[in-house]
């Protein structure tokens, strides 16, 4: 495509990249750091700028000092400095910049007509599918809206990284924690038992929560997105409920957060207090970021556009249930299918950068067993949802002889790729759908009366 743009007006500007580069050489200690920040090589337009601002990113990177002297130097010894016009190029980039002052605002132009150039592919290349007679339009929907989201939140790959980069970004991670106390930067799923197993709900991880019917697994990631969404109010929580609608999740958010009986609420038939309870938590749920869809038959394709289109600040993606997910490829094979919808999840949970908790069904074999935990091996329709999450959760109720075995959920914690796996107990109040531990740090929070 960057071809067809040849010999027309291709979006760039020669004296605002001439001047980035010579920003970098007459002030480099206050401009290299901030404009290698900013561009990429891929940003500049004319080969012998991209080849200079490479040269300069790497001298950077490995802490040499910069110069015309010490570029020319180094253009030398990579044999390309002939190649980008010699001596007389580097004087004219330096006779070109008028200062270094204006340094962000050239990088500014510099990155604007990169930005420019990309959308003229993006859509030139839709454009060609189109012509071509290509038929599928989700497909083109879903590349187009794609090529627009990189260009916006800048989430395509950045290909092979230098170590040295990952290796600081994660250092300081490691800073991060520890300014704060050791608490991960990871969405709070509200139960710290739960929370130090997996450290938190991590960005680009897909964690399917999985059981048999009737044992509570949309309750259970509804107390998850409320948690979340109150732990953290700035971040949107997307459910997608393939398989309840809206008004019956909200019913459910309300009984749980007001702790008042489910069949009381479905008919009205309330105390004073619980009326009293049920507006007070009606308030506060209404002031999270909770967004809910409920749309049938939908694809992963289609919940990543949603959930583009929901902005900045999108915090986590909850699916109830996998199973009911189609794929959009018509495909007749359920396995193939579901293993399709498996690795769109995971792709999508990178792409967005953002936890994707999905529910899951499990196979009947559980029931035939005397051994009623479930096992990896008992996840409907395929494999590779093993394969493909980060983290599988278990729910199941403890053995019948134990006490209080309907009153307790133990999430089994059957993989997990940040840490050991463990079984975390929970106290289920199947009549408020709530799910409480005794550490449940927002216990405290609950209005005034609840559960007396």
């Amino acid at each position: 495509m960057e071809s067809e743009l040849i010999g027309r007006k291709v979006p760039y500007s020669v004296v605002a990249e001439q001047s980035v580069l010579g920003a970098m050489l007459i002030d480099p200690i206050k401009c290299v750091p901030e404009i290698v920040s900013l561009l990429k090589a891929e940003d500049f337009y004319v080969p012998e700028n991209r080849t200079i601002f490479e040269t300069l990113f790497g001298m950077f990177n490995f802490n040499l000092p910069i110069d015309s002297v010490t570029l020319t130097n180094e253009l030398q010894r990579n044999g390309s400095f002939d190649e980008m016009g010699g001596q007389s190029y580097l004087a004219q980039i330096l006779s070109t910049t008028p200062t270094s002052a204006n340094f962000r605002e050239y990088a500014k132009i510099v990155k604007e007509k990169s930005i420019l150039r990309r959308l003229a592919e993006v859509t030139g290349d839709i454009y060609n599918k189109v012509m071509a007679g290509e038929s599928d339009v989700e497909s083109l929907i879903e590349s187009a809206e794609q090529g627009i989201y990189s260009l916006r939140y800048n989430s395509a790959g950045d290909g092979l990284v230098h170590i040295r980069s990952v290796i600081q970004s994660t250092y300081a991670h490691f800073e991060l924690v520890e300014k704060n106390g050791g608490k991960l930067p990871g969405l709070s799923s509200g139960f710290e038992s739960l929370d130090r197993v997996l450290t938190g709900l991590n960005n680009s991880d897909m964690l399917i929560v999985a059981a048999r019917p009737g044992v509570g697994k949309t309750s259970f990631v509804l107390n998850l997105a409320l948690n979340a969404s109150r732990n953290a109010p700035n971040k949107k929580v997307a459910i997608f409920s393939l398989e309840m609608g809206r008004e019956q999740l909200a019913m459910r958010l309300l009984s749980s957060q007001a702790l008042v009986e489910f069949k009381k609420l479905r008919t009205c038939s309330l105390e004073p207090e619980e009326w009293e309870r049920v507006a007070q938590s009606t308030q506060l749920i209404s002031g999270t970021q909770i967004y809910i869809d409920d749309t049938p038959d939908t694809t992963p394709g289609e919940i990543k556009a949603k959930c583009r289109r929901l902005g900045d600040g999108l915090g986590m993606i909850i699916i109830d249930y996998l199973q009911l997910l189609k794929s959009g490829k018509g495909l007749d094979n359920r396995v193939q299918e579901v293993a399709e919808i498996s690795r769109a999840l995971k792709i999508m949970a990178k792409e967005l950068n953002v936890p994707v908790l999905c529910c899951a069904q499990l196979s009947r074999s559980v029931e035939s067993r005397d051994d009623k935990r479930p096992r990896l091996s008992d996840l409907r329709d395929s494999g590779s949802i093993e394969q493909d999450a980060d983290i599988i959760m278990f729910l199941s109720h403890p053995d019948e002889k134990e006490p209080n075995y309907e009153n307790t959920v133990d999430c089994h914690i059957a993989k997990n790729r940040h840490g050991e796996t463990q079984k975390v107990s929970f106290h289920w109040i199947g009549k408020y759908y709530r799910f409480m531990s005794e550490e449940s740090r927002f216990d405290s929070a609950l209005p005034p009366g609840a559960g007396e």
